[in-house]
């Protein structure tokens, strides 16, 4: 696993290449995109790939993601020695035609691994003679090493939108006034996905825009992606995941697109996301503000009666002064800026831990600058979880007191350096995660929830007396 993610970065061209193996990798190769594609109600991917990939893919991402579940039903081709010899296509095209007979999609993703790229495989032609008979089948090359599961979803979005939608689309689809899409957090290897989905579009829709969400529960499944098309706009809201996308849409059907690469959390970055939105989509101004108006009043009782504790338990329990994240870039820009810019603590270290291409790292440094007045964050690009460790284990901290935001790998160092850890990142495995989502206005109360009741646990677990306080 380690040298097999060092090679699909090297592969990758965009990508840096570690020196060395890689220690607790936080991503999985491009054929984990097959997570992206269960993600789409009404899609089933089809992987032609090695012995136990689909599986060992998709059950890393879900099992030890906040154990998530899923509906893993992935036909696979498991090829051999035999295949690596004579080709695997006349296998594949057996497993397609009994993938039709017996699973019922209105989408089939075909997607292909190591050993067709590796031995030349005409995939793309096995799949366009079941295309030609009107079967709803695509193809996406998801070689696993040519890139992680982040380059896999991009490539398997680009091949829907490509091979399914724009076949349905026509020439000229005609624009559906205040219909946004959505491009944002990566299924299954963002533990709460589907949880900030759904809130994304609750608060989206409470500003009365139509919204494509196009992954998740929260989703409408295939309904959704024909309408690509027709949206007045493209959201991506992420430093870098889904900008390709989104560019793609406005050179083939002319859309505009935003892009917010912090995803909000609480009151402030919330209500200043729904009015560019609405501006940009020319949403009606005083349903905005009502919106807005009600949630905030809501949002800050909550936190009246929270100030309560943070003011009043200073010295019963020591609270953080210092946040250090490592995460992907999409949580971890988000999860800085709500604690740096709403709660005051001092930016420490933030790896992000995705290996982002080169081409996108200038985007993601600059989204880090001002995450409060005059306070910037410095985000180190670091794959290889021991050398995270080490750049919180050795960052001067005096008189801090620190709090880690990221994996359940990270839970050595917070014990370090004697810190809380809250679990937001890819592994977690002392969380099971639903539908809990950290972003919005609802979401942001649950993060100060699930972060202070952290600090609170450990307190009293390290002085018992501090309970009876």
């Amino acid at each position: 696993m380690n040298i097999q993610s060092r090679l699909a970065d090297e592969g990758a061209g965009s990508f840096a290449a570690s020196a060395g193996p890689i220690e607790q990798v936080r991503y999985a190769c491009a054929l984990g995109a097959l997570a992206s594609v269960i993600a789409i109600e009404g899609a089933i991917p089809i992987t032609h790939c090695g012995p136990g990939c689909a599986t060992k893919q998709f059950h890393a991402l879900s099992g030890i993601s906040g154990y998530q579940g899923g509906e893993f039903h992935v036909p696979s081709t498991n090829i051999g020695n035999k295949e690596v010899i004579f080709g695997g296509v006349g296998r594949l095209d057996e497993l397609i035609s009994s993938t039709l007979t017996v699973m019922d999609a209105e989408l089939y993703v075909v997607q292909s691994g190591c050993i067709p790229g590796l031995v030349g495989d005409d995939v793309a032609n096995v799949v366009q003679s079941y295309r030609r008979r009107g079967v709803p089948i695509v193809f996406a090359e998801t070689l696993g090493y040519r890139g992680t599961n982040f380059i896999g979803h991009e490539t398997v979005v680009r091949a829907i939108l490509d091979q399914y939608v724009a076949e349905r689309a026509g020439a000229n689809p005609e624009t559906r006034k205040g219909l946004v899409n959505v491009w944002s957090l990566l299924p299954y290897q963002n533990p709460f996905w589907r949880g900030d989905l759904a809130e994304i579009r609750r608060i989206l829709e409470g500003v009365g825009l139509e919204v494509n969400i196009l992954f998740g529960p929260a989703s409408e499944g295939l309904s959704e992606w024909r309408a690509i098309p027709s949206a007045e706009l493209n959201l991506v809201l992420s430093p870098w995941l889904g900008l390709g996308t989104a560019r793609r849409l406005e050179d083939v059907y002319g859309q505009p697109f935003l892009h917010r690469p912090a995803i909000p959390i609480g009151a402030r970055a919330t209500a200043a996301f729904l009015r560019q939105v609405g501006d940009a989509v020319g949403a009606d101004p005083a349903r905005v503000e009502h919106f807005i108006k009600r949630e905030e009043r809501d949002y800050y009782r909550y936190l009246r009666d929270f100030a309560h504790f943070y003011a009043g338990c200073a010295s019963q329990y020591r609270l953080p002064s210092e946040i250090n994240i490592v995460s992907e870039s999409a949580y971890a820009l988000a999860i800085a800026k709500f604690f740096v810019g709403d709660l005051g603590l001092n930016p420490g270290v933030i790896v992000v831990t995705e290996n982002p291409p080169e081409s996108e790292r200038e985007t993601i440094r600059a989204a880090f600058r001002d995450l409060a007045s005059g306070v910037d964050g410095e985000p180190t690009f670091e794959p290889d979880g021991h050398r995270a460790h080490e750049l919180i284990a050795k960052h001067s901290r005096v008189g801090e007191f620190p709090i880690v935001f990221g994996s359940t790998w990270e839970a050595a160092v917070a014990g370090e350096i004697g810190a809380p850890l809250v679990e937001i990142s890819y592994p977690t495995t002392d969380e099971v995660v639903l539908a809990r989502s950290y972003v919005g206005y609802r979401g942001a109360l649950q993060l100060l929830e699930r972060a202070y009741t952290t600090v609170v646990r450990q307190s009293t677990e390290e002085n018992p007396e501090a309970a009876a306080l």
